[in-house]
């Protein structure tokens, strides 16, 4: 039976490229850090999307432009009330008709009407001349102003900073700074506030402008008439400041949730992040040992219960791990066996050149020429077979595969032995199944080269004239293919060895040194690479059975 290598390449050669690439390839230390890259990017992409919605409601520009209109109908309501008040009860009218403000009275209920309030107000004349105001107090002693004061600030410690930060970066997100600046003006008068002179005309109007200290000034004007004639404009005044505490509350809420939610995330991240970056570390840290190491005590750790990516990481590390070993156990394996096998053609070969040397009889000579010529013939086909299966992996890996027809490959195959055959060669038969789809995806050449060979192989071992029937069929998924011949058979227990490189069991009438022993186990490689099996066994009827399964492609 032939049999064949694994892993096509000579000890020389392997420990070369290997010492060359350990020599050449720079070793990049694994470098410890406190917080991993991964982790800074877990962290990143957590509190951005936790920062993002924060940021956006430190504008709250709908909820405080809703709290702005609202105070507007607020302070309208409450001039309404004032100016209906001051019609009825602070205006006076002659015997000609004509209506006339009672200057004290009309001061006094100006004051009196929006003191439990912090509203401003002020009544001007139709001439537009300021006839009251509820911050000036005119009396004997003359004009006093009031003026209010600014809410008390809280006596702690630490709050008042924070104020003061929350206050300068509020400013970052205001959007009405285009807002027209509110001016307080020595001595008043209609026209220097447009809405008012609007109302002088009947028809109410309020504006928003911005205060010097930054809040805005709320304004409505109103007419005041009297039997619906316009005597007056009152004007209703107010600040931001609550509005101000209000929006300034739900930031602050809105930051307590925040610095809740960014602390949990922080720590959840960080929990997330270690459970990736820590075995991920040790994943990296054991695969460096491996490759500075020597001898096999460096054993990356086993994951495989975590049930994750990193477990199938770790799996998939293993697995070529172990590989690698098995790998480069099959190199060593392989370079021993080839020194052996070329090694007893070479002692051969030098002992019948030393002996052609001494001998002077020419018929002596001549048959030690002979062997000479086998022995080189022999190290010549050892030497191609060996090349062609340490190309073989490489191939493999690097070519891409094609749709194969099984049928068309083994009926060119069959079609060739068939007429090139002489008359004591044992006969192909070819049985195909009707209308399966016997086709693989896979390199056609090496497919070929596989049945070659279990073809050689089954007519090595068949008498003269026999018969080798090669069958193909479609099982499931799978394509089947098997080549039975008529020959002794294989012995017991040796359906495995066969397949091993160099194995020598060959037909008794064969001529010592025709194959190489390479056939059977480049198969199995070839069939193994195309995720497919072979296997041998023996026929109840005598002979042996070769039977090949690929997936359909």
């Amino acid at each position: 039976m032939d049999a064949g290598p694994r892993k096509p390449r000579t000890l020389e050669a392997s420990t070369e490229a290997a010492g060359e690439g350990a020599d050449s390839a720079p070793r990049k230390k694994l470098r410890r850090r406190l917080i991993s890259p991964l982790t800074r990017r877990v962290l990143a992409i957590n509190v951005m999307a936790l920062a993002i919605p924060v940021v956006g409601l430190l504008y709250l520009d709908e909820y405080k432009a809703g709290l702005v209109d609202a105070e507007f109908v607020a302070l309208r309501t409450h001039g309404e009330i004032v100016a209906g008040a001051l019609a009825e009860g602070a205006v006076t009218t002659d015997l000609s008709g004509k209506s006339e403000f009672l200057v004290e009275r009309t001061r006094q209920m100006v004051r009196r009407l929006v003191e439990p309030t912090r509203v401003r107000a002020r009544l001007f004349h139709t001439g537009g001349a300021l006839m009251a105001d509820s911050r000036m107090l005119i009396g004997s002693g003359g004009v006093v102003k009031v003026e209010d004061l600014p809410p008390p600030r809280p006596p702690d410690g630490v709050t008042e900073p924070i104020i003061d930060i929350y206050e300068t970066v509020a400013t970052w997100f205001r959007s009405d700074d285009d807002l027209e600046r509110y001016r307080e003006f020595t001595e008043q008068r209609a026209q220097q506030y447009a809405e008012v002179q609007r109302a002088l005309l009947g028809e109410p109007a309020r504006a928003l402008r911005r205060g010097q200290d930054g809040t805005l000034i709320l304004g409505v004007a109103l007419p005041v008439q009297r039997y619906k004639k316009v005597i007056g404009a009152l004007y209703l005044t107010t600040d931001s400041q609550e509005i101000d505490a209000t929006i300034r509350g739900v930031r602050f809420d809105v930051l307590k949730i925040f610095a809740l939610a960014l602390a949990v995330t922080v720590l959840l991240s960080l929990y997330l992040a270690g459970t990736i970056t820590r075995p991920v570390r040790r994943l990296a840290e054991a695969a460096d040992l491996v490759r500075r190491g020597h001898g096999r005590q460096h054993r990356i750790p086993d994951f495989s219960g975590r049930r994750d990516e990193i477990g199938d990481l770790a799996s998939a590390l293993r697995e070529m791990t172990d590989a690698l070993w098995t790998r480069m156990d099959a190199i060593e394996r392989f370079a021993a066996d080839v020194a052996h096998e070329i090694k007893n053609p070479l002692s051969s070969l030098r002992s019948a050149v030393e002996t052609a040397a001494r001998v002077k009889d020419p018929d002596q000579q001549r048959r030690l020429m002979a062997i000479i010529q086998d022995d080189v013939a022999r190290l010549d086909r050892l030497i191609t077979d060996i090349s062609g299966a340490s190309r073989l992996d490489a191939e493999l890996s690097r070519e891409e595969t094609v749709p194969v027809q099984i049928d068309r490959l083994l009926s060119t195959l069959v079609d060739i032995h068939n007429e090139t055959g002489g008359k004591d060669s044992p006969r192909l038969i070819l049985d195909l199944a009707p209308g399966a789809k016997l086709r693989v995806r896979g390199l056609e050449e090496r497919m070929g080269q596989v049945f070659r060979n279990l073809i050689v192989n089954a007519i090595s071992f068949s008498p003269p004239g026999g018969i080798i029937r090669i069958s193909a069929t479609r099982e499931a998924g799978d394509i089947v293919v098997q080549v039975e011949d008529t020959g002794p058979g294989i012995p017991e227990n040796r359906y495995e060895e066969i397949f091993d490189r160099f194995y020598s069991e060959r037909p008794s009438g064969e001529k010592f040194g025709t194959h190489s022993g390479l056939g059977l186990s480049i198969s199995r490689q070839i069939v193994n690479a195309h995720g497919g099996t072979v296997r041998a066994e023996n026929r109840a009827e005598g002979g042996a059975r070769f039977i090949v399964r690929l997936p359909a492609g």
